[in-house]
């Protein structure tokens, strides 16, 4: 999966927009304001830090030489995701959806609703 298959995945989903809040190379995949998704678009490998669930992080970890701890990040809830790899375009997408949602259960109800009504 290349960067643009990335961001056409992650814009088929409700309520994402993207930015550039740290700096001009660094782009933040939001849902509803909160990151789920950061990539560097000046590294020489397309890798992406994705949320995960702590448990689930650690058995991604031991089982794809992929997946590492998430870079500038809390190591217990992201991890960095060579995208450039063997994993396949499925799992990619797996570790996406699980990104996105772990966020969403995060959200408040409030905006949690708003995400349910977006077309």
């Amino acid at each position: 999966m290349d960067i643009e298959q990335f961001r056409e995945y992650c814009f088929s989903k409700k309520g994402v927009t993207e930015d550039f809040p740290f700096d001009e190379v660094t782009l933040c995949v939001r849902v509803m304001g909160k990151i789920f998704a950061i990539t560097g678009l000046d590294r020489e490998r397309f890798s992406v830090n994705l949320k995960c669930d702590p448990d689930y992080a650690l058995e991604l970890r031991e089982q794809y030489p992929e997946v590492q701890p998430g870079w500038h990040m809390s190591k217990k809830h992201w991890n960095t995701v060579n995208f450039e790899g063997s994993m396949d375009e499925r799992t990619l997408r797996h570790l996406l959806d699980h990104s996105y949602d772990q966020v969403v259960k995060t959200l408040k109800k409030a905006q949690r609703e708003e995400l349910s009504k977006i077309a």
